[in-house]
């Protein structure tokens, strides 16, 4: 094995034959014989090797994992099933090699004699999985990856796959996948200057305790100009060391790309490594990470370094190493943390702004006129009851507390705050773009546009697999009967023919709308559906504060009966809480399997879809229970007299006199704070604590304790305990949603940005922990942008302005205070406000079963009663019809609604308008990279016309002649050899 790992190393067009002769003898079902008797090893092998790090060589690095069930043997029969592996490995290969010759091919599986006599136990689909992973591993092979097998590990049942992309592999791919890497050019970025140089400078001074100490983060006075790499033009590139030039994170994506091209033809579908996953051929697959994050004698690595300055809370106080970040996870992740710590800065001002807002509301409660009118003692103002029969006449100074409390959060200040904050969500958006052109140029992602493009195109493997079944049928249905009838002389022609017939026909199929229509009805049917579930359970909870309601003004506690708003409120919200987060676990996997039934073409397809629908379904189960009290408790009510009913029994419920705000307050906060304390945080730490702890207990049944196993376990073995990677949708929808929470109903809880802002101090270690040491390593996926996330976020930010004006205008006092001020105050001050905001009703007009059961509950007879609204008195010409004040109101918070919106999303596009999309520097920048770009293309082919001048032969006459021209182009000549030594 020795001699073939070594000849592997040869260069040019000899190493590449070599590797295929190589793969003629070994098998890639089974390694060679001392591969397998991995605890052979001496102490004194490498240690990198030792850690799973790298071949049994201790050379050719892991760059990839697949991993796949194993029926361990037991132990009587353990030595001769390794013979018998052995063997057959020897003999499988010289089929192998001898059909790559031109022989004819091996037959099927099934007629194979070696295999019906190596284990009659084994069961059909493990054997027809053990020559998927043949057949797909030999196409590996093809395509020149190095693999290796370890199935005699510390983890029974499961074999792994090594793979090893050699040099030409890594260039070819890089080629292909068009990865720009750095040239031996650097030029001089440019620095601010005059009074910008020295604000930058006072301002790098005074944040160097906030950087962590990463090389990666720190800024950079010259950078390499970037290429797409092309082999042929490999002088460009700096190449003295191989091993550093692709780091980790680009060949586990190189890897990546040749794993979904390679294909599995021989069976009756093509399968990829998707398929192959899906039925359980291989169980996982997926990259190592470089090294321990702790532990005694661990050697530096970037996940290291990751682990101490960046998943640590410790250093919660410190910006991230977004560069290294980058470097480690690609960029797909890099922009997301990105987008993470620049929405959690942003979050500061606001925060500090709605503390202001809500400390005026504290400082002004005790001079707010209409809150010292309801506690005034001298109060005498008798309320109507409200609920029918068990419920009483009661004094308006009850109310006292609610009232206060509606101060807080309804006050002209907040009007200011949801002006702030629409603003602050523009600038928000805008800052973005600005860091993402920013770090698109500092990442090398200027020119990606034509990349996406082709990714695009590339299927998914389901997809190719229904258009498989399709291309099929179709030639099922075409087949003549005679055809259909006949039985074929050699089941392996006729399966080649069947698959390449496949093939053919799929690459004129595709999936078309009406093949789609079934899944589309089922979407449009199942998303319905679940929004009807939100509403009827929201409608439940109504149902709940009526009866309840009811039920506890009929208790004889006192101080059960005095609290019974504050009771209802509170239970009601953190039942909604309850519901929430458990539609919102159901309602991710029905839009997952909603994306599924769709069949969508390619990965970012799917991904979009399965975004937009879970976004809509998350955000109708969030933010309706707090839609339903913010703009209709309270409106759908009627008067004394004439109530309107549920099920001619439930009486629809009223606000508080102080409104609607304080109890959409108290949705809002326990919503809120429920959801990020509970499903960001405790779910995020608790479930992976409670999986290893699942997979300790089992372990400890084991023959080995869990302190030696962790002692003896490789690298790809750790790994494989480790959390699969599923994604970036979830970290997102959390954020989206929380955004929506700061910024929808910000008018009524100022405070909503400063809970958004611990949550997401926290939130950044925690996800940083668990992507860095609880996860496996993600394939580094390019992106230049969040996608569909950013129109998300703009859809959301104009929808929070027409809510915000609605919140101020409808569920707010703010216009009817206006209004009573400016219209109807005799001293233009509050003064008689409560008193114009109420009306009166004579009690004889109640229906019969509905007057209260203790009318004398005040201790007097009480003929009329109060209660919030604009209506005639009842001995007007028009008793208990609205009044001209009920409309003065509403227009004036029509005209509100409309002022208010208009006037603001014009100052966000003026935000808009003003703050550039590209910083002026980076634009300069890019700019420079195409000059020398130009410059450095031009003088290699000035420099390769001089060299076939002087190579090409000439007379005599002719050099007379061109003489002194020649030697004018000698002194460039030499020049331009010389700049591209440097280069």
């Amino acid at each position: 094995m020795e001699k073939n790992e070594r000849s592997t190393t040869i260069p040019g067009k000899e190493k590449e034959v070599d590797i295929i002769n190589i793969k003629g003898i070994e098998d890639i079902g089974y390694v060679q014989p001392d591969s397998i008797f991995l605890n052979s090893l001496t102490p004194e092998e490498n240690t990198q090797c030792q850690h799973g790090l790298y071949f049994q060589d201790g050379e050719r690095r892991v760059d990839y994992i697949l991993t796949y069930h194993i029926k361990k043997p037991s132990s009587s029969r353990s030595n001769r099933q390794s013979s018998r592996f052995t063997d057959n490995a020897f003999t499988r290969s010289l089929r192998r090699g001898t059909a790559r010759l031109g022989r004819p091919p091996p037959p099927q599986p099934r007629g194979d004699p070696e295999v019906a006599s190596q284990d009659h136990s084994m069961d059909y689909h493990e054997d027809d999985k053990r020559y998927r992973r043949e057949e797909f591993e030999g196409n590996l092979r093809d395509m020149g990856l190095e693999l290796e097998k370890d199935e005699d590990t510390k983890t029974p049942g499961v074999g792994f796959v090594k793979i090893h992309a050699p040099w030409h592999v890594l260039c070819r791919e890089a080629e292909f996948m068009k990865l720009k890497m750095p040239t031996k050019k650097v030029y001089e970025v440019k620095q601010c200057s005059g009074v910008g140089a020295k604000i930058n400078t006072l301002v790098n001074k005074a944040t160097e305790p906030l950087h962590p100490n990463v090389e990666e983060n720190r800024a950079q006075n010259v950078k390499h100009l970037s290429y797409a790499f092309s082999r042929e033009k490999q002088h460009l590139f700096d190449l003295s060391d191989r091993d550093s030039f692709f780091d980790s994170k680009t060949r586990a994506s190189i890897v990546f790309e040749v794993l979904k091209r390679t294909k599995c033809t021989k069976a009756k579908y093509s399968m990829g490594i998707t398929s192959l996953l899906g039925r359980g051929v291989y169980t996982a697959a997926y990259p190592l990470h470089d090294g321990d994050v702790d532990g005694e004698n661990v050697e530096p690595n970037d996940r290291k370094l990751l682990y101490e300055e960046w998943a640590s809370y410790s250093v919660f106080y410190k910006y991230q190493p977004i560069g290294l970040v980058r470097k480690y996870f690609g960029e797909k992740i890099g922009l997301y943390f990105a987008w993470l710590g620049l929405y959690t800065q942003m979050l500061i001002p606001a925060s500090l702004v709605g503390v202001i807002v809500f400390l005026y509301g504290c400082a002004t409660v005790d001079n707010n006129i209409p809150s010292m009118e309801i506690c005034h003692p001298r109060n005498n103002i008798t309320m109507c009851p409200l609920c029918d029969r068990a419920c009483n006449y009661w004094k308006l100074k009850e109310a006292c507390g609610t009232a206060r409390a509606s101060h807080l959060f309804d006050n002209p200040a907040t009007v200011f705050f949801s002006i702030f904050m629409a603003l602050w969500a523009a600038m928000f958006m805008e800052h973005w773009k600005r860091r993402q052109m920013r770090l698109n140029y500092e990442w090398d992602l200027t020119g990606f546009e034509e990349e996406e493009e082709e990714l695009k195109d590339h299927p998914r493997a389901e997809y190719e697999l229904c258009v498989m079944q399709k291309s099929l049928k179709k030639e099922h249905k075409t087949q003549k009967p005679t055809e259909i009838a006949e039985e074929p002389t050699n089941k392996w022609k006729q399966t080649v023919q069947s698959a390449m017939a496949g093939l053919k026909l799929t690459e004129k199929e595709k999936l078309t709308c009406r093949d789609r229509l079934p899944a589309y009805m089922t979407n449009i049917v199942m998303m319905l559906l679940m929004i009807g579930v939100t509403f009827a359970i929201v409608f439940g909870v109504i149902l709940y504060r009526i009866s309840i309601t009811a039920a506890l003004h009929m208790s004889n506690n006192p101080t059960t009966r005095s609290n019974v708003r504050l009771m209802v409120k509170t239970t009601a919200a953190i039942i909604n809480l309850v519901v929430i987060l458990i539609l919102d676990e159901v309602y991710g996997a029905v839009a997952r399997w909603l994306t599924v039934l769709e069949v969508p073409k390619t990965d970012k397809s799917f991904e979009e879809r399965l975004i937009f629908k879970t976004f809509i379904l998350k955000f109708v189960n969030a933010f309706t229970p707090i839609i339903y009290i913010a703009f209709f408790r309270g409106r759908l009510v009627g008067r004394p007299g004439s109530y309107l009913y549920v099920f001619e029994s439930y009486r629809m419920e009223e606000c508080a006199h102080g409104g609607c705000l304080m109890e959409l307050c108290i949705q809002l906060s326990i919503t809120m704070l429920g959801k990020q304390l509970i499903q960001n945080n405790l779910f995020e730490i608790g479930i992976p604590k409670l999986k290893k702890l699942i997979r300790y207990i089992k372990s400890k049944r084991r023959s080995f304790q869990e302190e030696e196993r962790e002692k003896k376990l490789q690298r790809y073995e750790t790994d494989h305990f480790l959390e699969p990677f599923a994604g970036l949708t979830p970290e997102y929808m959390e954020m989206i949603i929380q955004f929506g929470f700061v910024t929808l109903f910000v008018a009524s809880f100022p405070l909503a940005p400063l809970f958004a802002l611990l949550n997401n101090i926290i939130e950044i270690r925690l996800d940083a922990k668990k992507f860095v040491a609880e996860l496996r390593r993600p394939v580094a996926a390019r992106a230049k942008d969040i996608g569909i996330w950013y129109n998300l976020l703009r859809g959301v930010a104009k929808v929070a302005v027409i809510i915000n004006a609605f919140v101020i205008s409808f569920t707010s006092d703010f216009i009817p205070r206006l209004v009573y001020q400016y219209m109807y105050s005799p001293d233009g001050s509050m003064h008689g406000f409560v008193n114009h905001t109420m009306s009166y009703f004579n009690v004889s007009d109640f229906q019969d079963g509905k007057e209260p059961m203790d009318p004398h509950h005040l201790g007097y007879q009480v003929e009329m009663c109060r209660y919030k609204d604009y209506r005639e008195p009842p001995w007007s010409n028009t008793p208990y019809v609205v009044s001209k004040e009920f409309w003065a109101v509403l227009a004036a918070r029509l005209a509100f609604v409309i002022v208010f919106q208009n006037v603001v999303m014009l100052m966000s596009d003026i935000v808009d308008w003003l703050i550039p999309d590209i910083p002026k520097d980076i634009s300069l920048q890019i700019h420079k990279e195409k000059i020398l770009m130009v410059e450095l293309f031009m003088k290699e082919e000035q420099g390769k016309m001089q060299f076939i001048d002087s190579m090409t032969p000439c007379d005599g006459k002719r050099r007379n002649n061109h003489a002194p021209i020649a030697r004018s182009r000698s002194i460039p000549h030499t020049h331009s050899h010389t700049h591209a030594n440097n280069f």
